[in-house]
């Protein structure tokens, strides 16, 4: 059986040569897009020969650079093959518990105990348990063990409201169709079916990238500590990692058509009148948004959002949920009266090319760091699925 962590490595170095491949590339294409540019500036004929003689070498290098793209991308399907099969190969003991296939907390200590001996052998030691992974060289945390036993309070996991979308490669294109509102038509018996209405289709073009959180924890700690060191760092590559999803979902999110609002009026018309009735609208709006809006009142002083402990917020407007976020998240600083409103699911789709890994890496101060690893992207799919609003002054009181 194929060295998994020898394999990682190889995996790494096919994926670094990947990545320079590419901005070869990207500068290869952009120098032919000054060639194009000259070839119409040209002022005579051996001007003319002579771009046309560099782009015809350009042209040459953007196809041998194309071909060692694929080749490296070939490698590096055959490195992951190889890597899921080394790690298959390794004992399987799932006990199903309640028709689901979970460990049960004698696994859970084993495999605990598999990682630990990992990290404090800073990669040396692997352990052939059941649900112990190695990948690109560094342990794969399983989600039994990234789980906390308690959830954390007051933060939303904006991934829970996009639409996730595994991948098992770096790049690609993910097709969306959107609803055409169409119908089918009647007709008479043995007549020819008319045709639809053709769905419009369009291609999300996606690049995974990768997102590292750097973990602090010395040697000496790990020597003579006589506790869990997993049961530490899980929640804190955890915490970085919803964090890392999250500003990044968010980041798209705010790029949504843009509409300033300044009454609670405006943003009940967009709700009744702006969105397609097949979207799943919601509000996600900053704290400082959501606290103007749960102060409203009507004219005889009843609040006007609706009460609702089915949802985090514990507060609806209009029957829609509201998602509160924090300022800095949805909007850039304390105060910003902002929310993206429409239907996150069809507007965001995230795509997921890797779980949490961890593994150890040098520092000039620590002399080693652990270091947690997540590779996704996130892209907007459907721009008429959402604004992106501002609040700008206070909201009319309507009469009732």
């Amino acid at each position: 059986m194929p060295n998994p962590v020898l394999v990682g490595v190889k995996l790494k170095m096919k994926r670094d040569a990947l990545s320079t491949v590419e901005g070869k590339l990207t500068e290869l294409l952009a120098k032919r897009s000054e060639f194009e540019s000259a070839v119409e500036a040209a002022e005579s004929e051996d001007d003319l020969t002579a771009i046309e003689n560099s782009m015809n070498e350009n042209d040459e290098e953007i196809k041998t650079q194309e071909e060692e793209k694929t080749k490296l991308e070939e490698e590096i399907e055959e490195l992951e093959k190889e890597l899921e099969r080394s790690n298959d190969k390794k004992p399987k003991k799932r006990s199903k518990l309640g028709g689901k296939e979970k460990m049960d907390k004698e696994q859970l200590q084993e495999l605990r105990s598999a990682i630990n001996t990992y990290i404090r052998s800073k990669g040396a030691e692997i352990r052939a348990v059941e649900g112990f992974k190695v990948v690109d060289g560094g342990a794969l945390v399983p989600e039994e063990l990234l789980t906390p036993e308690k959830a954390v309070e007051d933060v939303v996991d904006l991934l829970s409201y996009v639409k996730k979308v595994p991948v098992k490669r770096g790049s690609g294109k993910y097709p969306v169709i959107k609803k055409s509102g169409s119908k089918m038509n009647t007709v008479a018996e043995l007549e020819a079916n008319p045709e639809l209405a053709k769905p419009t289709v369009s291609d999300v073009a996606y690049d995974i990238e990768t997102y590292r959180g750097y973990i602090p924890v010395s040697q000496e700690v790990i020597d003579d500590a006589d506790y869990d060191i997993v049961g530490l760092i899980d929640e804190e590559i955890r915490d970085q990692e919803l964090n890392t999803r999250n500003a990044a979902i968010a980041s798209v999110l705010k790029s949504a058509t843009p509409k300033t609002v300044s009454s609670l009026d405006e943003i009940i018309t967009l709700l009744n009148t702006g969105f397609k009735t097949a979207y799943q609208v919601k509000l996600y709006v900053s704290q400082s948004f959501f606290n103007d809006l749960d102060l409203m009142k009507d004219g005889n002083g009843r609040y006007l959002l609706q009460d609702d402990v089915t949802v985090a917020s514990g507060k609806r407007l209009k029957g829609k949920e509201i998602v509160v976020l924090d300022d800095d998240m949805i909007g850039t600083k304390a105060g910003d009266k902002v929310a993206f409103i429409g239907d996150a699911k069809a507007f965001c789709k995230f795509f997921d090319r890797k779980q949490v890994s961890v593994k150890w890496v040098d520092n000039n101060i620590y002399g080693q760091m652990l270091a947690g690893f997540v590779r996704f992207d996130v892209k907007k799919a459907d721009a008429e699925a959402g604004y992106y609003i501002t609040y700008t002054s206070g909201a009319t009181t309507p009469e009732v």
